[in-house]
Order: structure tokens, then C-alpha cells, then sequence
């Protein structure tokens, strides 16, 4: 059987390396846990503020929201408040359908 690396997952991201996956400024990132109760990141003993996998969906969830559905965040914090399950389900199919087309567009691409 032959050897197979393992897909290698950090624990734990900085803020800047969140700040370059959303493409957004690291003070955004910093207002956003300020304004959502649902972002609460670790921090290490100088104050810097350590991300978790479930940080990094809570944030798809909100950059989803906020900058891509264009919900103010009074709207959005109102949508994950009242309706967090559906808003998850909602936005694991959004997120399913957006890898489906880029498979099907490297597929066309592919065939040319």
C-alpha cells in the first residue's frame, strides 16, 4: 500500500493569516469580534488572538453574509440570533454549489 500524506490542518491561525483568507484588513477581523458574539478567538499570554477552525466558519458565515448577501450588521447578528440553524444549512449549500462550479469549470477547461 502506498504512503499517503496527510492533508496537515493547523489549530490554530493569526489574525493576519485570517485577514489574507477573507481578503479583508485585520481591524475588520478585530470589529467583527467586537460586533458578533459568536467569534470569541483565543488569545495567548500577549494578547494575540489565536483562531480556530470553528472561528474560521463562524467568520464564513458572517463575510458570507455581510459582504457577499450585503445584510448590515444589525441584519446579519438579527439572522444568525434568530435562525442559526437555517442560516448554517443555507450557507453549507452555498459553499457546496460554489466547489461544484469551479470543479465543473477546471472540468471545462480541461476538455478544451
Amino acid at each position: 500500500m502506498a504512503y499517503k500524506d496527510k492533508e496537515i490542518k493547523k489549530l490554530y491561525y493569526s489574525i493576519g493569516e485570517v485577514a489574507k483568507m477573507f481578503n479583508v484588513s485585520t481591524s475588520l477581523i478585530r470589529f467583527w469580534e467586537g460586533e458578533f458574539s459568536i467569534l470569541k478567538p483565543k488569545k495567548n499570554r500577549k494578547g494575540n488572538r489565536l483562531f480556530t477552525e470553528k472561528d474560521l466558519d463562524n467568520l464564513h458565515l458572517i463575510y458570507h453574509l455581510v459582504k457577499e448577501r450585503g445584510y448590515t450588521l444589525e441584519g446579519a447578528k438579527r439572522k444568525i440570533k434568530e435562525n442559526k440553524e437555517d442560516t448554517l444549512n443555507n450557507f453549507e449549500i452555498v459553499k457546496s454549489l460554489k466547489k461544484l462550479r469551479e470543479f465543473l469549470v477546471q472540468y471545462r477547461d480541461g476538455l478544451d
